[in-house]
Formats: structure tokens, sequence, C-alpha cells
């Protein structure tokens, strides 16, 4: 059921087996782990490293550690949190297109609020750099590059929005989204290239003008979660 590890970070290997059996659905939720001991002996590794990965899925909202009992798999779905996103989004290196729109879909509905939130609280500071991010954004035509400088352009924003909840999402997505970059480059250019549409939403920010910045928010971050579903769509038509 299980391969041999052979990696200096024994936990880690034993999280990584198990997670992705988990997220794959070939560990049911509600199915009972093996006992750290024959975990131990089928990974060829120690029981306290077994013991650590254990904590580390039940940390990830995989699995389920009661006391005197049997470890558990949890239903990942309804008691998982967004740390778990990176996870879902790339396997085996391959960016799972699905989750990806699911990630973009949430940045979709969030951004336009997010954005009227920096409008109404930017300070002059802020307002500086997010024309400097702008300015950093029109300065490259390479298809990651304009990605990362995306990324700090929203950091900006979302750090003039001044909200903490905004922030920690943010950072979720952010986290999920970053090892896709490289896959995505090609089809996610349809929006960060279009350095026009973030100056006119920094300039909405950076005057105050919230009605604006929201609506250029929503366009702009439209065009990636709509780049994302074509791109969904073509494969879908490719599957026998």
């Amino acid at each position: 059921m299980f391969q041999p590890v052979a990696r200096t970070s024994a936990s880690g290997a034993v999280f990584d087996q198990i997670s992705v059996k988990v997220l794959a659905g070939e560990l049911a939720a509600g199915e009972a782990l093996p006992s750290e001991r024959k975990l131990a002996e089928a990974f060829g590794v120690s029981r306290p490293a077994v013991r650590e990965a254990i904590q580390k899925l039940a940390q990830a909202g995989l699995v389920e550690v009661r006391q005197g009992e049997s470890t558990s798999v949890r239903d990942f779905r309804r008691q998982a949190g967004p740390e778990l996103l990176p996870q879902l989004l790339v396997r085996d290196g391959v960016p799972d297109l699905t989750v990806v729109r699911s990630v973009l879909e949430t940045r979709e509905l969030m951004g336009p609020q997010i954005a009227v939130l920096a409008a109404r609280r930017i300070s002059a500071e802020s307002a500086r750099e997010l024309d400097t991010a702008v300015d950093q954004l029109g300065a490259t035509e390479d298809p990651v590059e304009l990605q990362d400088r995306a990324l700090a352009f929203w950091d900006v924003v979302v750090d003039s929005a001044d909200s903490i909840a905004f922030r920690l999402i943010f950072n979720s997505l952010r986290a999920a989204y970053e090892p896709a970059m490289t896959a995505l480059a090609s089809v996610m250019v349809a929006e960060v290239g279009q350095t026009d549409l973030y100056r006119k939403l920094a300039s909405a920010i950076t005057s105050h003008d919230e009605s604006t910045a929201e609506a250029s928010a929503a366009q702009l971050l439209h065009t990636g979660t709509t780049a994302i579903g074509d791109a969904l769509t073509f494969l879908e038509g490719l599957k026998p």
C-alpha cells in the first residue's frame, strides 16, 4: 500500500504519501490508518517520524487522532482549511485546472471588494507603492514574471484594504497558485498582460474612487477566470 521512504525528511515523505492517498480518495473518509508500528514498518522509518507526520496530517485536517483509538481519515472537503489548496492544485507536478478555476473564481469574487476597501483606506505611501507596482508590471513581457509582478500589485492592494481576514485568505490563495505559475503562464497572460487595466484600477484606488475600483477589479479578474474556463473546455473536448 505504501512505498519505503528514501528521503532526508522522513516525516515529510510519510506525510506526502498519506496525504496524496487521502486527496485521491484511495483512503476514504472514516477509514482507519494502520498503527504507528505498522506504518513505520511499511514506510521503513522510525515511529517518531510517523508520529510527526500524523500530527501534520491532523493539522491539515486530513486525519483525526483520538487518544487510545486508531487514527481515522477525515472528510477534507468538509473539515480542512484553505492551507490544503497547494496540495490540491498541483499533483505530481501537474496543475489541476478545476482547482485552479476554483481559486480564480474565489479571487474574482473577493478582488472587487478588496479593491473597494483599498480605495477607501489607502494611504499616500501605499498609493506610491501601487504606482510603482504598475510601472514594474509594464516593464516586462515575460509571462511568468508578469504573474509575479501582478501578485506584487495585489499585495499592495490587499495591504491597503487593511483587512486581516482578506489578507489571510489572500495568503492561502497565493500559496496555492504560485507552484502552478510556470505551467499556467501562457493562459494567464490574458489577464496579467493587461497593464492598462491594472493602471486604471490603480488610479481608481489611489483617487479613492470606490465604484470604479470595484468595476475595474471585476473586469480584470474575470479575464483570468474566463481564460482558465476556456482551457478546461478545450481539454475536455480532447477527451475520448
